[in-house]
């Protein structure tokens, strides 16, 4: 992919982002019809649905031969291997949505051959956008670069994970070593603003211990390398959508960060 399709695609990814967004705070903080998927914790509305479809038709009229990736109704729900795809979560954070938070996001990004290459993170509640293509992370419009906290003692870490049986398991384990080995812990539960908060140095590290949903990863990993930081699985190789586990980190201490989360053999 040239730069200039890149940023081509930066611009898309970034109107498609805001257009989905400005629709979802229409609806923000009003009577929502809530359901459920995989558990009470786990919440999708209609917003989340209409969201989606905005955004995939704004980039099926830009780039009508490129794969779609999307977590609601039948959307792919894996970034090809091969070829170029836009990745959407339509609201991250649907639970903060629908309880009223700020904390939550419409998120865009295109991939090509399963790497990210252009993408957009928007907040609506407050304003925010993040967005990189091939070169530095902005939000806004200021350069943003990840944190040159050193000191593992000083980490504020967020875990992505979740809502499954499985994955409160492993949350609690990562938590009691958050607190045991490094400084302190956040949950806001929305992945993609954890990672831009990596990538804008408000956090040192977001690590999850087990494999995410694309949508939930693929923005702000871009977002976070782009911004200087390093982003691996949990055994320390390169991360790549469908890796197992995540770890986001301003580069100063990653391999420690990968030493304490790693899964014992």
């Amino acid at each position: 992919m040239t730069g200039d399709d890149a940023a081509d695609r930066l611009d898309t990814a970034i109107a498609a982002a805001e257009r989905g967004g400005r629709l979802a705070l229409d609806s923000f903080r009003t009577a929502l019809t809530v359901e459920t998927k995989a558990g009470p914790m786990d919440a999708v509305t209609a917003v989340d649905r209409a969201v989606q479809t905005r955004v995939a038709e704004f980039l099926a009229d830009a780039y009508p031969d490129d794969a779609f990736v999307g977590e609601e109704d039948d959307a792919l729900k894996a970034v090809p291997a091969e070829g170029t795809a836009w990745v959407v979560d339509p609201i991250d954070g649907t639970a903060n949505y629908v309880a009223g938070s700020r904390v939550w996001m419409t998120s865009v990004v295109a991939c090509r051959d399963g790497e990210p290459v252009a993408a957009a993170n928007y907040a609506p509640a407050t304003g925010d956008l993040y967005a990189a293509a091939d070169g530095r992370t902005r939000r806004g419009g200021d350069p943003a670069t990840v944190s040159d906290t050193d000191d593992p003692a000083a980490f504020t870490i967020n875990p992505i994970f979740g809502v499954s049986s499985n994955h409160r398991r492993e949350l609690t384990d990562v938590v009691e070593t958050v607190l045991a080995e490094f400084g302190d812990l956040r949950r806001f539960g929305c992945a993609q603003a954890a990672l831009s908060g990596v990538a804008t140095g408000e956090l040192a590290a977001a690590v999850s211990t087990v494999e995410l949903n694309d949508w939930d990863t693929a923005a702000g990993v871009h977002l976070v390398r782009r911004a200087g930081g390093r982003v691996t699985d949990v055994h320390g190789d390169r991360w790549t959508p469908g890796s197992e586990g995540l770890i986001a980190s301003n580069d100063e201490a990653h391999d420690t960060l990968v030493d304490a989360f790693e899964p014992s053999e």
